[in-house]
């Protein structure tokens, strides 16, 4: 079986877990044999023998055409998105960078024209920004298509202000889909509810962590002095760090031996620093930046508990990849990963006592920590990209059985 993969980003060129959930899938095909042909929106250095890519700059068929300028941002949610493009002009408040619906219709067109060149069975695209170019795919070729939802507009907004240029993209996306994936029975919710798309079209996989080429660390030095507990992720709304400073103020008030570690960056990353200057936090905190690669799976080991206030999370694997480390985790119940793990700790993420109980009783007592630890190590094990593989395999025969 051979599927044309329409995707936004790839790691270690990746802004978030999008990237990282199509390596894991692509990964997990391979295994499942079935061969992927990966679409990106222009050619970045990559090492990976278990896909082939395709890059829009690079298609002999409209290279002197259409050059898409993607930096690979899957989301593209944070200021530093506008820096990165735009060396001068007003910075844009909002969500999405100035140019980037611009770069979704080239995308479009690439995508259009790489399928009358490529031998595919079927289409499987990867959240909003590719779905214009996998409709087109579509369309000039007359092969089924997948689409997997790993957010929606609801989620990236909080359900406020949303985008309604990217909601008419998500929700044509979905119509002209003959299967839809989701993250997980949250997301399907959400799917239903904002978008009127019958539930018997959506089939849900949950995401899952890599093992390949993983090695646990050193442990950081910062943990043999200190209690470490960590936030990893976008500052924004979505992944609610301002819930995240207010715990902090409880913990510290009951436990004053703690750092709180704070690696991302975002639209939200200003105001969280100085909100937490302001709470009189500035030497409980460190602000690490974005991190990659080995950095964070470091920022993992340095902490005694990864916690995830996530507002609106569709899945979020960044609780698989802190048990991978061996760390425990406190999670959202707003999210996909808590419908799959049992050995964690679970709050709403406006419960901000709540969640600061819970990290307390973590730092206190060892026991509650070694149980999380080690439990939450064993769990994880299972949790590999196999199985979703397998059930998006079965998801593409069950398309192409339908349509012989």
């Amino acid at each position: 079986m051979k599927i044309l993969m329409f995707g936004w980003e790839f790691p270690p060129f990746n802004s978030g877990g999008l990237g990282t959930a199509c390596m894991g899938l692509t990964r997990g095909l391979k295994n499942a044999n079935v061969e992927v042909t990966f679409v990106l929106p222009r050619k970045v250095d990559l090492d990976v023998d278990f896909l082939k890519f395709v890059y829009g700059d690079e298609f002999s068929g409209i290279k002197n055409y259409y050059a898409v300028n993607s930096l690979l941002q899957g989301y593209s949610t944070s200021e530093n998105y506008n820096d990165r493009v735009f060396s001068e002009g007003e910075k844009m408040p909002a969500l999405y960078g100035k140019d980037l619906f611009e770069e979704v219709e080239r995308y479009a067109l690439i995508g259009g024209e790489i399928a009358k060149n490529e031998d595919f069975n079927l289409i499987h695209a990867h959240d909003w920004l590719t779905y214009k170019a996998a409709i087109n795919a579509k369309k000039i070729s007359g092969k089924h298509l997948v689409i997997h939802v790993h957010a929606t507009e609801f989620d990236r907004t909080g359900g406020n202000n949303i985008n309604q240029e990217v909601y008419e993209i998500e929700k044509k996306g979905m119509e002209e889909a003959n299967s839809i994936i989701a993250v997980s029975n949250f997301t399907k919710q959400k799917i239903i509810e904002n978008y009127g798309i019958s539930p018997e079209k959506i089939k849900v996989v949950h995401n899952a962590v890599d093992f390949e080429d993983y090695a646990l660390g050193e442990v950081h030095k910062l943990k043999k002095t200190k209690k470490v507990v960590l936030f990893l992720g976008r500052l924004t709304l979505q992944k609610g760090p301002d819930y995240f400073i207010y715990a902090a103020k409880k913990v510290s008030e009951h436990y004053p031996d703690v750092v709180f570690v704070v690696s991302g960056s975002g639209d939200m990353e200003k105001a969280i620093i100085k909100k937490v200057a302001e709470m009189g936090l500035a030497d409980k905190f460190i602000f690490t930046g974005f991190l990659r690669g080995k950095d964070i799976n470091e920022a993992y080991r340095m902490a005694d508990l990864y916690v995830m206030p996530s507002v609106s999370e569709p899945f979020g694997i960044t609780p698989l990849e802190a048990l991978r480390c061996e760390t425990p985790v406190l999670i959202s119940n707003q999210s996909g990963v808590s419908e799959i793990l049992n050995h964690c700790l679970k709050a709403d993420f406006w419960d901000v006592d709540e969640f600061a109980n819970k990290i307390v009783s973590v730092l206190k007592y060892n026991e509650l920590y070694r149980c999380l630890r080690e439990n939450g190590s064993k769990e994880i094990k299972n949790l590999n990209w196999n199985e979703p593989a397998k059930r998006c395999a079965e998801i593409y025969e069950e398309l192409l059985r339908g349509k012989k």
